[in-house]
């Protein structure tokens, strides 16, 4: 499918946000469409994987469910703690380095479905990054390496490297 329009959300000042691809749709909305662009098949492949990784409590098994089964890049000693939900129609647009700590039950998202489009986005996380639990980083944004993510933020935006963020709007903190 050939993206419409390909071009970064901005905020207020025209400040790239998130790189994005969008894709116009026309009748109902996007997520009535889903299946227009993702397989049931893979959804329901993926959703099994997914569940499994949640619960398990054994880190290079979950690491293995995510390379192998969901073709996810994780690098060397990266942990998902327990209960983090990972995009699942597009985990393969996940990148996460070495080293790095997924906190407790947070949400990377790659899509998002909306009412007249639907939007994707790589999430690239470096190595040693924290992310705090119940965090949810949404599509198109970078997380630079040895960045800290507070617990409960929105990441809706790059993070630069080195950086320690958080909050809903997501802003720099002092450490």
């Amino acid at each position: 499918m050939i993206c419409a329009i390909c071009t970064p959300l901005s905020d207020w000042s025209g400040r790239p946000l998130r790189k994005v691809d969008r894709f116009p749709v026309e009748g109902a909305n996007a997520l009535w469409q889903v299946y227009r662009t993702v397989s049931r098949m893979k959804a329901v492949r993926n959703f099994i994987a997914i569940q499994l990784a949640r619960y398990c409590p054994s880190l290079p098994a979950k690491n293995w469910i995510y390379r192998h089964v969901l073709g996810m890049k994780v690098g060397k000693n990266t942990a998902f703690a327990l209960m983090v939900m990972v995009d699942v129609f597009f985990p393969e647009r996940i990148k996460v380095g070495d080293n790095s700590v997924i906190g407790y039950n947070t949400t990377i998202l790659t899509h998002e479905y909306l009412i007249n489009e639907y939007r994707l986005g790589d999430v690239v996380i470096g190595s040693d990054v924290m992310i705090g639990a119940n965090t949810t980083i949404l599509p198109g944004v970078t997380i630079g390496d040895g960045a800290v993510v507070a617990a409960g933020s929105v990441v809706h935006k790059d993070v630069q490297p080195g950086t320690f963020v958080g909050g809903n709007p997501l802003r720099e903190l002092q450490r």
